[in-house]
């Protein structure tokens, strides 16, 4: 079974991306969501980051408060590592989990998508990996036609990442998303027929 890393700098273009792989039938594991059911009630984290934060940053009994808990970590590198602390663990046991049981099931690929693959090393039990690239224009438009999205907040995300160029260099594959879609989308495809039985990849 091939294990193939997913990353991109913010508003890459990666969730489109993610949805054809799901679409595909590839197993997909997502950091992101991993993280959400970590902080929500009942999820793991609550507890330690409670214990970190107080309760300005949620509840057991209604979970963590994503967005106050960025809030709070915005401007506070210190913390925002001892939150890193406490997630990305428990992150790596729901993904290892995932590769367990789908190694187990034959998968012929399974596919992680993290955003800061390369930043928690996540690279080093991958056997290829994907970037989803685009130009800066085009991600600081997407980012900011988001909810909440400000420049600032958008130039402290970007600065907490790896510069796309590094990221770059560093991939099996570049998935450019400035193209048409369906050109992004062939181009993806082709790149899967490489890894995989044709017969698991239809368009």
């Amino acid at each position: 079974m091939q294990i193939i890393g997913l990353t991109g700098s913010i508003a890459a273009g990666k969730s489109t991306v993610t949805a054809w792989l799901r679409e595909l039938g590839i197993p997909l594991h997502d950091a992101d969501a991993a993280v959400h059911q970590l902080l929500a009630a009942g999820g793991a984290a609550v507890g330690p980051v409670l214990d970190l934060f107080g309760p300005v940053a949620g509840s057991l009994h209604a979970g963590i408060d994503r967005k106050r808990l960025g809030d709070l970590v915005f401007n506070a590198p210190d913390q925002r590592q001892q939150l890193e602390q406490i997630l990305h663990p428990l992150v790596r046991l729901s993904r290892d989990a995932f590769i367990d049981q789908h190694r187990a099931a034959s998968a012929a690929l399974v596919v992680l998508d993290v955003p800061l693959l390369f930043e928690t090393g996540g690279d080093a039990i991958c056997d290829q990996v994907i970037v989803v690239y685009a130009k800066p224009a085009t991600i600081e438009k997407r980012a900011l036609d988001r909810a909440g999205m400000t420049r600032q907040k958008l130039a402290a995300i970007l600065a907490s990442q790896m510069p796309v160029d590094e990221k770059m260099a560093r991939a099996d594959f570049c998935l450019d998303s400035d193209l048409a879609l369906e050109t992004t989308k062939q181009n993806l495809l082709i790149y899967l027929s490489g890894l995989m039985p044709p017969k698991k990849i239809s368009q």
